[in-house]
């Protein structure tokens, strides 16, 4: 029904823009595409929000560049906590990011630690977070808004070998281009490999059993219509092997009566665990744009699936379980988005989304019987894979009032549908105000209403009473469905220009939340589950700095946090009785909860050698701090402590001789954590986290581009 009110509201405005077609001035191919990104970026710009955007210039300007991950990117961004897994926090929210690109949904999917996004796509990318307009629905912790290259502004390509530390080997392509017909494309493919896929579980310079390959592509292509209208195309596929890491020295699992399993004795640091990834996605847009009405409308499609191959005796050796995993999760939507200039006061804007999912769990454990006195039998097999189908439906309307030159109100609302192993509604106003105390000085306040439904391909539907009497038996046999998260946001924040070179922002947000949503590894194999807590409240402040004058960049960003639950009402068979009655009279700070969070850099680049224009030099430096997430101490209460603070320090350089017109060479080196310094993410303590994770020793990286 949404989609129908809108489609009727965008033909209404668009019946007199045809005539126009015909008449319209023909402009030349780059002002056309110039026109419609500027037309497609006023559909949902982020009023009253707060917005980080990170240039594919300041990529280059950190460690490893565009051969570094993408949540290596975003991790440069202020408010935001790296976990391990590649999993990222921001403003102390576990997952809930949504990623859109070129401003189309990418639907959620098993990413696991293959990040399905390759860097080198992208021409600049942006972090939204605060008080979110109504067009963000859904996941709203942080909206990563990602615009790729174009064929018309990347003509040409460049072909990349890097490498160096843990056996990395990471060849690349890129090219772009245009056709006289209107055609634009861009294309990268990638493949890594290295020893150090996921994060070692010890402190040692070399992991064990840590080797990785992972092959990633995307393509765009672009047509353009005619001055006014076009039709975007996106492809990707990613495929990913990994291995588990292991941790030597590994205590056997014991049953009920003090004794190991009856299996053979092995070295827990030659247990053979493994996960394959792959992800999928396709979109094809139709953009139309004229005097008052912009509007855009996408169809797209997901398919992600993480495989897990258990080591059938080595994980009931050392966990009593063995665990083989087959998730996957196929998503199919439309999204259509418009604008509409009422007059020089007020601006309308409309959408309507809809994703059809359907998620596939296969599961199937091998355990010991085990009824309290000991194993008393051979392992078995319990299966408990399910097949669910969820649908999302969200609509929304507001208004971009003008009230005068220097105050603008953004007001509107959204309601959302979501139909999962419950049945989820909810209508949330948002309402922005955006000043302008002077031309360097801006202020925004805002309120958002949020509903964030759990992710339907993490759910687990089944009876934890089919473990009772059995070596993975829980304490607790209750798994209530998990529910979506239901909150109010307040922010207010200022952006000051001390110099047109230096600007300053600071922003503080709090949160309250019913069914607070969190998520956590529980057991060995590295597929988070969601829960709730009945309440939930966040709060904190980012300060950022930016500066820029001539060869010369440099940033900062430091941000404070603090999260809260209380009360586990969702997948309780998790959790330890103790745990459990402690939480349901008290707050604890969630597991990601991260007090200080920093990140700063610099680079210059200068000109040099006789000819300076030929050749240039570029170097760089940058930082990350941690406080430390959060471990629960011995005998202590659930995420009673924090895992030790950290702070590794990068440094790089790139030249680039320049061998014609047409051709350069770029060489660049790259030192990651100068200072070996020897640092954890995780010590396996605390709600929802399995094992110990250890951020990367000192490694040194160098590669050679070529442009063409």
């Amino acid at each position: 029904m949404g989609v129908l009110f809108l489609v009727s509201f965008l033909c209404f405005f668009s019946i007199d823009t045809y005539a126009d077609n015909a008449t319209s001035t023909q402009l030349n191919e780059v002002d056309v595409i110039g026109k419609l990104d500027q037309a497609r970026n006023s559909i949902q710009p982020s009023l009253g929000a707060t917005d980080y955007n990170i240039t594919s210039n300041q990529i280059e300007d950190q460690a490893q560049g565009s051969n570094s991950s993408f949540n290596q990117i975003i991790l440069r961004a202020p408010g935001v906590a790296e976990d391990s897994f590649g999993q990222l926090h921001v403003r102390g929210e576990h997952a809930n990011l949504q990623y859109r690109i070129n401003d189309v949904l990418l639907p959620e999917g098993l990413t696991g630690f293959g990040e399905e996004l390759d860097t080198r796509f992208v021409d600049n990318v942006s972090l939204i977070d605060g008080s979110l307009p109504a067009q963000y629905g859904f996941h709203t912790a942080g909206i990563v808004d990602i615009h790729t290259k174009s064929g018309v502004f990347t003509n040409g390509g460049d072909i990349s070998m890097y490498g160096g530390s843990h056996r990395e080997v990471n060849p690349s392509f890129t090219y772009g281009g245009s056709a006289p017909s209107g055609v634009n494309y861009f294309v990268t493919s990638s493949y890594l490999e290295d020893t150090l896929g996921i994060e070692n579980t010890t402190g040692s310079k070399s992991a064990i059993h840590d080797q990785t390959q992972q092959g990633k592509m995307f393509a765009y292509v672009s047509k353009i219509i005619d001055d006014s209208s076009r039709i975007n195309i996106m492809l990707s596929a990613s495929h990913s092997d990994f291995q588990i890491p292991n941790s030597p020295n590994g205590s056997p699992f014991t049953d009920t009566a003090g004794n190991p399993l009856p299996l053979p004795t092995i070295d827990s640091s030659t247990v053979n665990d493994r996960q394959i990834e792959q992800n999928f996605y396709g979109v094809v847009a139709y953009q139309k744009t004229e005097d008052r009405l912009n509007y855009q409308v996408s169809a797209f499609t997901r398919f992600s699936e993480v495989n897990y191959l258990a080591d059938p005796i080595g994980d009931l050796e050392f966990n009593g379980v063995a665990t083989t995993i087959n998730d996957s999760i196929l998503t199919n939507g439309l999204e259509i988005d418009g604008s509409y200039e009422l007059n020089d006061k007020h601006t309308l804007r409309a959408g309507s989304m809809i994703t059809i999912s359907d998620a596939v769990n296969k599961n199937n454990s091998l355990v010991f019987p085990d009824s309290g006195s000991g194993v008393s039998g051979p392992e078995t097999s319990i299966n408990t894979s399910n097949q669910k189908q969820g649908e999302q439906y969200g609509l929304y309307l507001q208004d971009e009032w003008r009230v005068t030159d220097s105050l603008t109100l953004n007001y509107g609302g959204r309601f959302d549908q979501s139909y999962q192993y419950l049945h989820e509604t909810q209508f949330s106003p948002r309402v922005n105000v955006v000043y302008e105390v002077d031309p360097a000085t801006k202020l925004h306040v805002g309120y958002a209403r949020y509903f964030t439904p759990p992710p339907l391909e993490l759910q687990q539907n089944f009876n934890p009473a089919v473990f009772d009497n059995t070596t993975n038996a829980a304490q607790i046999d209750l798994n209530s469905p998990s529910k979506a998260e239901r909150s109010n946001y307040y922010d207010l924040g200022v952006i000051h220009h001390f110099l047109p070179e230096l600007q300053v922002g600071v922003d503080g947000y709090y949160k309250t939340a019913l069914n607070q949503l969190d998520d956590g590894q529980f057991g060995s194999a590295p597929i988070n589950t969601p829960f709730n807590y009945k309440k939930g409240k966040v709060n904190g402040v980012e300060l950022t700095i930016n500066y820029k004058k001539g060869g010369f960049f440099g940033y900062a960003n430091a941000a404070y946090s603090h999260a809260l639950g209380e009360t586990w009402v969702s997948n309780q068979y998790h959790f330890t009785q103790d745990d459990f009655n402690y939480v349901a009279n008290h707050y604890i700070p969630l597991d990601h909860d991260q007090a200080l969070t920093v990140s700063a850099g610099v680079a210059y680049e200068f000109n040099n050698w006789a000819i300076p224009e030929l050749n240039r030099t570029k170097v760089y430096a940058d930082l990350l701090f941690g406080s430390g997430l959060r471990t629960t101490g011995t005998g202590g209460t659930p995420n009673n402590k924090r895992v030790g603070s950290y702070n590794p320090v990068n440094l790089g350089l790139e030249h680039t001789f320049k061998i014609n017109d047409k051709n350069d060479i770029k060489i660049r080196f790259d030192v990651v954590n100068v200072f070996d310094e020897v640092y954890e993410l995780r010590n396996g303590t605390g709600v929802g986290v399995a094992a110990p994770q250890f951020g990367p020793r000192r490694g040194y990286y160098g590669g050679i581009s070529m442009d063409f």
